[in-house]
């Protein structure tokens, strides 16, 4: 009775406090005054529990453990690798995995406008700071600088690390608004290089409209999809250029095409028909195309030939209860996942047959701040993650048909990153490496 009695405590406490929160954001007074009647509600209490023997830290010990937890930010994991050789080659038989390859990391005039002069995804990047006692944020390259992909020396470097450590293509995001390109410049480099460069690729067109929600305006639009069947052809026509490249990525010889959200197609059905057509009338033949963030049974229906899993959409339904993290920002609304739970249960098995994916780490507090989401990660825990789904792709698809997936290559505002970070070093470049030459001794 009593257990009961407690529970119904704290869920009236709870409601409670739910609801002068909700009325406090209601009021119609600057963000910055309610920020002050906050900041002084909050002292105020403390120094009242203080004063009664119900916090016996000191304000000087909890801006200490703040500050012993910021700079441990810098500080190198037990997990720490440095550079290795490893000789990769791929065979007929092996299981290839693909990196998502982000291109935002040089200036162009649309990003000067929305974002301010100079903006690339470096800019997010460096502001990052801890939201929680543990939280390993900023996330800072190492053994590499803050690059420029407008040239193309960079991407000739990352060709050669990513072949290095078992990366057997990237898949490019791909960027289209009614006609209009958008981060076409490594893409574009890339398709006119050689020397350096043979190696695999493909696109994933990123089919959503651009709006502000890196700084939490998700409803202001800064540029649209203007979805039509002359857009359509117009597109499709844009993506052969590259998939008539001889180091597009192939499935069963047909080029693989990704795009990334069907259901913002105002009619995926007729958008599939008006591509395949378009290819088979234009000399490219058959495509394989595939769909993210969609069920195989929902890509069937859409008549996609294939479904692809991108997590973290998706993997949150399956996750266990939030890591109960012990806040460092006052504003922090954070979701925190353990993903250690997630991967030693297995819990990224489909249901359905797909091409499955991983990511090294996720975490968009370089974009959103105290509203982000953590999945928090080390390289152990990848290494069991991409072994698994590279053993059940080499069990369960034909040779010609065996990809797995990573996200991604160098997403730094999300903290997906396979680059070298100074936590961790080459540590998940090396665990994708060792998965890799596992499978490739292992018997079918």
């Amino acid at each position: 009775m009593i257990r009961v009695f407690k529970k119904l405590i704290k869920s009236v406490i709870r409601f409670f406090y739910r609801f002068c929160r909700a009325v406090f954001r209601l009021l119609p007074v600057s963000q910055s005054l309610k920020n002050y009647f906050k900041y002084a509600a909050a002292r105020e209490l403390t120094k009242w529990l203080r004063s009664r023997g119900y916090i016996v830290s000191t304000e000087a010990d909890d801006y200490k453990n703040y500050a012993v937890k910021i700079f441990e930010t810098g500080a190198r994991s037990e997990e720490f690798k440095e550079y290795k050789e490893n000789h990769i080659t791929f065979s007929g038989e092996d299981v290839k995995p693909i990196a998502f390859y982000l291109p935002q990391y040089y200036t162009f005039p649309e990003n000067d406008k929305w974002w301010g002069k100079g903006f690339t995804e470096w800019t997010n990047v460096t502001k990052a700071v801890p939201q929680f006692l543990g939280h390993y944020q900023p996330h800072l390259p190492y053994d590499m600088p803050f690059y420029d992909l407008s040239g193309i020396n960079i991407m000739k470097e990352q060709v050669k690390l990513a072949k290095n450590y078992g990366i057997y293509g990237f898949c490019f995001y791909y960027y289209w608004f009614g006609g209009k390109r958008l981060l076409d410049k490594p893409l574009d480099n890339f398709l006119n290089s050689k020397e350096g460069f043979d190696f695999p690729f493909c696109l994933l067109w990123a089919n959503e409209n651009w709006t502000r929600r890196w700084d939490g305006m998700d409803n202001e639009i800064l540029i649209a999809q203007k979805h039509s069947k002359e857009d359509d052809l117009a597109c499709i026509a844009d993506i052969c250029k590259y998939v008539k490249d001889e180091r597009y990525i192939r499935i069963n010889g047909r080029p693989l095409i990704i795009i990334y959200n069907p259901d913002r197609l105002p009619n995926a059905n007729n958008t599939i028909k008006i591509w395949k057509k378009y290819c088979r009338d234009n000399g490219i033949g058959e495509i394989c195309l595939a769909a993210t963030n969609v069920s195989s049974e929902a890509s069937v229906s859409y008549n996609f030939d294939e479904a692809l899993e991108f997590p973290p959409n998706g993997i949150v339904y399956k996750m266990p209860p939030n890591v109960k993290a012990v806040p460092i920002n006052p504003e922090f609304n954070c979701d925190v996942f353990d993903m250690e739970k997630y991967v030693s249960g297995k819990l990224y098995y489909p249901e359905h047959k797909a091409y499955l994916s991983a990511f090294p780490c996720w975490d968009n507090t370089a974009r959103r701040g105290a509203n982000s989401y953590v999945f928090q990660m080390t390289p152990k825990i990848y290494k069991q993650w991409i072994s698994d789904i590279i053993r059940h792709t080499k069990e369960n698809r034909e040779i010609g048909d065996r990809f797995v997936f990573i996200n991604a290559w160098n997403e730094w505002a999300e903290a997906a990153h396979l680059e070298p970070c100074r936590k961790y070093g080459y540590a998940n470049l090396q665990a994708t490496a060792d998965a890799v030459m596992e499978s490739k001794m292992s018997k079918e």
